[in-house]
């Protein structure tokens, strides 16, 4: 499976979105700090992610979800989580 993720900084409320083969252990590096996009401003939430079977869907996702519109799709989606938890900027 290709997963497509977004993780919530709870330290400057900020979002990462990413893709991996293993989301597992992706999460594991990110919250080790290994990863060096994130090193400096977890520690990080996984609220969202997308699961695919080929792998250039899940990054064609990535990469709608990166940009504005895609944006706007994940305030909607997770309205709920971000009236208590609002993203930098929004506050």
């Amino acid at each position: 499976m290709h997963y497509v993720y977004v993780l919530h900084s709870e330290a400057d409320r900020g979002l990462y979105i990413g893709y991996s083969s293993n989301l597992r252990r992706r999460l594991a590096e990110h919250r080790c700090g290994l990863a060096p996009a994130t090193a400096h401003r977890g520690p990080w939430i996984l609220i969202y992610y997308e699961a695919y079977v080929e792998e250039l869907d899940a990054r064609g996702r990535e990469e709608f979800l990166k940009s504005g519109a895609g944006r706007r799709f994940l305030r909607k989606q997770c309205s709920h989580y971000f009236t208590l938890h609002p993203q930098r900027g929004t506050a």
